[in-house]
């Protein structure tokens, strides 16, 4: 479902990163050095042209990590392709993001 190619684009454009093992890396990174205590997404929008589709979806997550609470909120947007009859993800920007002590 990820693209061996995807390219995430950090908060504010601040860079970006291109390639699957980084992409899952971060994840992996967060899954294993957090907990998260409250999750909630709500705005969805799904828009889809062809084989392209761009969903957004706005957050807001409080979790734990090394001891500390922090409660994040922002939007995400995710590019998908469709190849072969499967969506897989190409792009993503992590958007407006926000994070505070909790």
């Amino acid at each position: 479902m990820v693209h061996s190619e995807i390219v995430t684009v950090f908060p504010d454009f601040a860079g970006k990163l291109q390639g699957r093992d980084g992409f899952l890396a971060g994840f992996r990174d967060f899954c294993q050095n957090a907990t998260i205590q409250e999750f909630h997404e709500y705005d969805q929008q799904v828009d889809v042209a062809r084989d392209t589709a761009v969903i957004t979806f706005r957050y807001e997550m409080v979790y734990e990590r090394a001891g500390e609470r922090y409660r994040a909120t922002g939007r995400d947007l995710w590019v998908f392709e469709q190849q072969d009859g499967a969506w897989s993800a190409v792009w993503r920007a992590m958007l407006e993001m926000k994070e505070d002590a909790a």
